[in-house]
């Protein structure tokens, strides 16, 4: 049986119009510019959350993250308007089709936007990388601190069968000097006295607070767990003083 022998043009030809329907392959600087725009997502990601921060807060988050660098901040509040927008610049790396020549790297940078209505996961768009250098951020405040071991050592300690001396608490509580961040409140009921330490709440992280009793033959000062601290679960109030609550399970 004889063979059919095709010409070389003709085998060829199914071969470049299959490679022309697929399309080209993505060239080392586009799958870079993709890397790129992939560092830009998660750091959107990462920056996403439901506590309101101001635009200095979300600044210095994103600052913070490996590969981005922060060229402009917009806004004021993730919790106003539209939210806080960033222009970032990010780098990716890439090959080519050849592994043996040198890598591709591009500096790329991308609009991300940090509010409630923000899509999770949402590709960034490119955008023009603004003149100058990166922006810089001072961190937030520290929160004074509560003061756990001045108060365990001012509190009276009362023997059993006496009585608790409420103004005389309250004149212990106000030479302590307090932090003016640090609220105060102070309940008396059936023979005790309860003492609340607190900051104040974002409304979603856990509050930073102290509580404290005093009744005749017991003085305690303790910080509620942190699942008592978290909003609307009562650790971080004069009830809870009076009336401690049960640790969780």
């Amino acid at each position: 049986m004889r063979r059919l022998l095709l010409p070389v043009p003709l085998l060829i030809a199914p071969l470049l119009l299959f490679t022309a329907g697929c399309g080209g392959l993505p060239s080392a600087e586009g799958k870079a510019s993709d890397a790129a725009r992939d560092v830009a997502r998660k750091a959107g990601e990462r920056l996403d959350g439901p506590r309101p921060r101001t635009a200095e807060e979300v600044g210095h988050s994103a600052s913070g993250i490996d590969g981005v660098e922060v060229l402009r901040v917009t806004g004021t509040s993730t919790h106003e308007g539209d939210g806080i927008g960033l222009v970032v610049r990010t780098s990716g790396t890439a090959y080519g089709q050849r592994r043996d020549r040198e890598p591709v790297t591009v500096l790329r940078c991308f609009s991300v936007r940090v509010s409630p209505a923000s899509e999770w996961g949402e590709d960034p768009p490119a955008v023009d990388c603004p003149d100058g250098p990166p922006l810089t951020f001072a961190p937030p405040p520290e929160p004074p601190p509560l003061p756990y071991e001045e108060l365990r050592a001012k509190l009276p300690r009362v023997p059993e069968g006496g009585r608790v001396d409420e103004a005389g608490i309250r004149r212990t509580l106000a030479a302590l000097d307090l932090d003016r961040a640090i609220r105060t409140e102070v309940k008396a009921d059936n023979g005790r006295v309860g003492i609340l330490m607190s900051l104040k709440s974002n409304g979603h992280d856990p509050q930073d607070c102290l509580v404290a009793h005093v009744r005749p033959g017991v003085t305690e000062v303790w910080v509620p767990s942190r699942v008592q601290r978290m909003p609307g679960e009562g650790g971080c109030s004069i009830g809870n003083a009076l009336e401690p609550l049960a640790p969780p399970h």
